[in-house]
């Protein structure tokens, strides 16, 4: 053994006991403490409450087979409210399930299609009816109050 290196070539690669456990032990610690970071997040989503409820158009404003879009819950959320007959009115987040393109309306074929891929959704419910995706749209519920329709809240939505 050389004075000046005291440790042997051959012993260069070799990880001690106390190391090894001390690497062990640091890495499960950064494992619980990023599971408490998820369950943190997660009660803190469902704690924060439902967005407020936004005012999209008038009744009158809106022929029976009409669209329109509007933003919701925030100003980069695109939405598509579309009224199919006199009473009834649907809205659904924009975004296709599968890669998040807009979909367009295609109400002859009462379905809203997604050109990146050829997705179709039932124009009805939302739900998926050809192509890629497998989860629905996201829905937008929705109030009449006094002639005005509101979304009032995202629905959780799954397959």
């Amino acid at each position: 053994m050389n004075e000046h290196f005291p440790i042997q070539a051959s012993d260069e690669h070799y990880v001690a006991r106390r190391d090894f456990t001390k690497f062990l032990g640091l890495t499960s610690l950064g494992f619980v403490v990023g599971q408490f970071w998820i369950i943190v997040q997660n009660w803190y989503r469902k704690n924060r409450g439902q967005p407020p409820w936004h005012a999209i158009a008038r009744v009158e404003q809106m022929r029976e087979r009409d669209t329109l879009a509007f933003h919701y819950p925030g100003e980069d959320d695109d939405c598509l409210l579309i009224r199919l007959a006199p009473e009834t009115f649907v809205a659904y987040d924009q975004k296709c399930t599968h890669l998040s393109c807009a979909v367009v309306p295609e109400l002859a074929n009462k379905r809203l299609h997604c050109p990146c891929h050829n997705g179709q959704f039932d124009l009805a419910s939302g739900r998926p009816i050809a192509g890629p995706p497998r989860r629905p749209l996201m829905r937008i519920e929705l109030q009449i109050v006094e002639g005005v329709i509101y979304a009032t809240r995202v629905e959780a939505r799954s397959v």
